[in-house]
């Protein structure tokens, strides 16, 4: 879907329609949409042939759509696929592709952090409630994503850190797990505190995830009927500065250890 979207932008910013799209390619009005509506692939010939037409010369980007256009992997999410909504499996190929992911949690441990407990707690009060089965699968499936190998930065709201989505001992399980990832080399955990002046930014959750150039970077907000993927050029720049000025006024990482580690030891 996101290389067809790319597609499309590549096009309208040239200023061609599908019609001249397709007569300089060689190909049916037709072929041109089932392409820019993620119903066909296309070749690596034919994209850079587009490419041209289009009049787009950034060599990175091209070859990062090609990347796109030829990869055949079948990632481990595909055995979920009939088992859990879409969006559950669009998030583990996001995780897959991206060079690094940074995370704005007001209320929740981001799910990448969650310890099994935890995440059974988020997952529970769900409504409807899950079945045993569809608990399970969501469970699982998150800790199958949990398998950081990018650079990963969590600013994390003290709200999140102090609200008991379980039991006391559950709580401090999850704190201590925020301690040990947070030595882990790739892995960046920073705390905003409560007292904090002039935050005004306490709903601003949201996941970046940094494609192979930043033109395929991806912002994902969650909403009530699961999480939507952002991707235009002026709401990522937005996200970018919203991301700096959240990270601007949090603890930097020692500092954020020292925090949770004092938390943990109150409980």
């Amino acid at each position: 879907m996101r290389l067809a979207t790319e597609l499309r932008r590549l096009r309208e910013a040239a200023g061609l329609s599908s019609r001249e799209a397709a007569a300089l390619l060689g190909v049916s009005p037709a072929q041109i949409t089932h392409i820019e509506t993620a119903l066909a692939g296309v070749s690596e010939k034919r994209l850079r042939r587009l490419a041209s037409h289009y009049a787009c010369t950034d060599g990175d980007f091209i070859d990062a759509l090609v990347a796109m256009a030829t990869d055949r992997t079948r990632g481990w999410w595909e055995e979920y696929r009939g088992l859990l909504p879409t969006s559950f499996l669009d998030l583990s190929e996001l995780d897959h592709h991206a060079a690094f992911r940074r995370d704005v949690a007001i209320l929740y441990v981001p799910g990448l952090l969650q310890t099994e407990t935890y995440a059974r707690a988020v997952f529970s009060a769900r409504v409807p409630e899950l079945t045993p089965e569809e608990m399970e699968l969501r469970v699982r499936h998150r800790m199958a994503r949990q398998d950081i190998r990018i650079p990963y930065e969590a600013v994390i709201h003290e709200a999140a850190l102090r609200i008991r989505v379980s039991d006391r001992a559950a709580s401090r399980h999850q704190l201590l797990r925020l301690l040990e990832l947070s030595e882990t080399e790739h892995i960046t955990v920073r705390v905003i505190p409560f007292d904090l002046d002039g935050f005004g930014r306490a709903a601003s959750t949201m996941t970046y995830v940094g494609g192979s150039v930043s033109k395929l970077d991806t912002v994902v907000r969650d909403v009530p009927h699961g999480s939507a993927f952002i991707d235009s050029e002026a709401q990522l720049s937005a996200f970018r500065t919203r991301f700096r000025k959240v990270e601007e006024v949090s603890l930097d990482p020692e500092r954020s250890r020292d925090f949770i580690h004092r938390m943990s030891k109150d409980l």
